[in-house]
């Protein structure tokens, strides 16, 4: 008789569960999502945890059709509750479901965090542009470019972020940012992904060449979706910050995660 044993096998404890606020607009929570997986698989393999599906930290989407944030932004007389409520609502469910860290799919809706942060101290709700501009400052880049809607600029969400870290910011002229909201608009949210991207690209790279620039933060969740890359001569960095995002909540789900390893039973 001759008997073996089966091969090591590893699992993980004490991961957290996460939860993401997506909905806004729903292509951009899936992408999150995806990138998110990609951050999980990346930081088990820096970490050498085995990249299996039973060490995934369980992890939650809320795809909610909130109310246009720009609009509201921009509308004095819009009522400025209206997307606050339909995030409360959603981020309720997902404490709920036990969630530890909250990643919002979308940087205008950032706007609203320290109120869903007040209403929620039990959870951690990160934050888009401090994650960003802790990402930026490590890669030692300081000149950078704002590509937004009119919502995120008006709210000023990434320029606190970006002064502590050290970075000089510049943003679009109004007529460009006019190109963006379109390209966002009646581009991405209509399925046009081609024409979305040609818009964007052209406001990026004159934005980048008016000011020499070293990156590019995409500070839209549906700008990426469209803009994947310029020209390789203008050597300007683009930035997902839903990317940098996606890092941060995988870092967060595994802040105390233990290593275990077994050997199965021998058999004859």
């Amino acid at each position: 008789m001759i008997v073996t044993a089966g091969p090591l096998q590893q699992f993980v404890s004490h991961v957290e569960p996460v939860g993401v606020l997506g909905g806004m607009g729903p292509a951009a929570g899936a992408n999150f999502m995806r990138l998110f997986v990609q951050a999980c698989m990346d930081l088990m393999a820096e970490r050498g945890i085995a990249v299996r599906d039973q060490n995934f930290p369980e992890h939650w989407l809320a795809q909610v059709p909130v109310p246009d944030r720009s609009a509201h932004l921009m509308d004095s007389a819009a009522p400025g509750a209206l997307p606050l409520a339909h995030m409360l609502q959603a981020v309720g469910r997902l404490t709920a479901l036990g969630v530890r860290a909250i990643a919002i799919a979308c940087n205008t809706a950032h706007a609203w965090h320290a109120p869903l942060q007040q209403r929620f101290p039990q959870v951690e709700m990160l934050h888009i542009a401090d994650e960003t501009a802790i990402a930026l400052q490590q890669a030692g880049i300081t000149r950078v470019g704002l590509l937004a809607t009119e919502g995120t600029y008006a709210s000023g969400i990434y320029g606190k972020a970006l002064q502590t870290a050290g970075l000089v910011c510049h943003l679009p002229q109004a007529d460009e940012r006019q190109v963006l909201m379109a390209g966002i608009y009646q581009g991405v949210k209509a399925g046009r992904m081609r024409w979305a991207g040609e818009q964007f690209a052209q406001v990026a790279l004159e934005l980048a060449r008016r000011h020499e620039l070293q990156a590019l933060i995409l500070g839209c969740t549906e700008i990426p979706l469209a803009l994947r890359a310029l020209p390789a001569a203008s050597q300007v960095r683009l930035v997902d910050p839903s990317r940098e995002l996606a890092r941060a909540l995988a870092r967060r789900a595994y802040l105390h995660a233990q290593i275990h390893t077994t050997t199965p039973p021998e058999t004859a």
